[in-house]
């Protein structure tokens, strides 16, 4: 068996406001605007240009699926667009203080995401060709990705 290695990329900090969307067939949903996010990283800083969101669904049995979209752009000017789909899930007591923004134990609880990135500024290319995973984690300003370049 082969293990999969991986590489620091960045650190990214959000702040989001909650829309309830209400119950669909599918679970209850909500959009999360993301107000204000950061990447911080050797290869890559970045700041969240306006208009990013994250369609949150939780099913049935409590787990919630995540599909966001954001932009950023780089001290430089390059325009970085990040796609990423996601799972929360663990105790609901855990999962419950999370969703309402409270500091919880990343210990406590699951939280990956799969990041895709695509850019057309060629100095950020080798984003383009990779995937990146995400854990996240609650702090007292908002949601902490560490992502990691899956070599």
């Amino acid at each position: 068996m082969i293990n999969i290695e991986t590489h620091y990329l960045f650190t990214m900090a959000m702040k989001t406001e909650r829309q309830p969307f209400g119950r669909t067939s599918f679970g209850e949903r909500s959009v999360v605007v993301v107000t204000e996010a950061t990447i911080t990283g050797p290869r890559l800083t970045a700041t969240l240009l306006p208009g990013g969101s994250d369609w949150v669904t939780e099913t049935p049995d409590g787990t919630i699926l995540l599909d966001c979209r954001l932009v950023f752009q780089t001290p430089d000017g390059a325009v970085i667009g990040m796609t990423y789909r996601g799972l929360r899930h663990g105790p609901p007591e855990a999962v419950a203080r999370a969703s309402r923004g409270e500091v919880v134990d990343p210990s406590l609880f699951y939280h990956r995401v799969a990041i895709f990135f695509e850019t057309a500024a060629p100095g950020y290319a080798f984003l383009n060709k990779m995937l990146a995973i995400g854990r996240a984690r609650r702090e007292p300003g908002g949601g902490v990705y560490e992502v990691f370049e899956v070599l």
